[in-house]
């Protein structure tokens, strides 16, 4: 068969045009998310997923060579999920405990958030859970804060799908604490303009947590894409930034 030039130069524009459809076919996660949880993750006003964690596992996904793709679902029922497949793994704000590593693995640990107490301003004489005995304190429900509550029997825990619920009834005065993860305080209690001026932050963290993205108990494929995106952003200051932008 004779190539003529022009047929050269028309199968070589062809091969140029295929090459961005080629270059974008990346291997996709699918990630679980519970979008009530700001600054890690949450809707803006236009009803867009934002917040630390979804930067930083975009910009992961930009140093590994993997799409992220963030699916908001609901904090109740969200390792069920990950187990039946409905996502790939999860990413909201998952605190890396030893009893879940014994049904799902975690990447590298990405940021450290420990529990505090969040009262009213009004409340005078409590720097300390402890302090609390009798009274109900608010928690998200399956998280380490109502762990950490359930540990003093005394104490009332109240728990609730979304952190947001527990804040406002600590507000009017159905509790007279929330315990949550520090970030996610700073964030009601600091940069929110409606509960900054009737809420503050009592003690210092009171636990050591780290965060991680888990995937289904034996998943290397994805949990390797993940750590070599991960570890990237850590090491090139990425993570830092993203710190200082949502957590500071």
């Amino acid at each position: 068969m004779k190539v003529t030039t022009k047929t050269l130069l028309a199968l070589l524009v062809l091969a140029v045009a295929g090459l961005p459809a080629l270059a974008q076919n990346l291997p996709k996660i699918v990630f679980g998310s519970d979008c009530t949880f700001p600054p890690m993750e949450f809707l803006d006003t236009n009803k867009q997923i934002v917040g630390f964690d979804v930067d930083l596992i975009n910009a992961a996904a930009k140093a590994a060579g993997f799409e992220a793709v963030v699916k908001n679902t609901a904090w109740d029922g969200i390792f069920a999920g990950l187990e039946a497949g409905d996502y790939d793994a999860v990413l909201s704000s998952v605190t890396i405990t030893d009893q879940r590593k014994k049904v799902m693995d975690f990447s590298v640990p990405y940021v450290n958030a420990g529990q505090v107490l969040i009262v009213r301003k009004t409340t005078e004489g409590v720097t300390e859970l402890s302090q609390l005995a009798g009274k109900d304190v608010g928690a998200q429900i399956g998280t380490t804060g109502a762990i950490e509550v359930a540990k003093h029997p005394d104490i009332k825990l109240k728990t609730y799908d979304e952190i947001g619920l527990a804040v406002d009834d600590l507000v009017i005065g159905r509790l007279e604490g929330v315990v949550v993860d520090s970030p996610t305080a700073a964030s009601y209690v600091l940069q929110n303009p409606t509960y900054k001026a009737k809420l503050m932050i009592v003690g210092a963290p009171f636990t050591s947590e780290f965060y991680g993205v888990a995937v289904k108990k034996g998943d290397t494929k994805d949990l390797d894409l993940i750590n070599k995106g991960l570890e990237a952003v850590i090491k090139d200051g990425t993570r830092d930034a993203l710190v200082k932008k949502w957590l500071q």
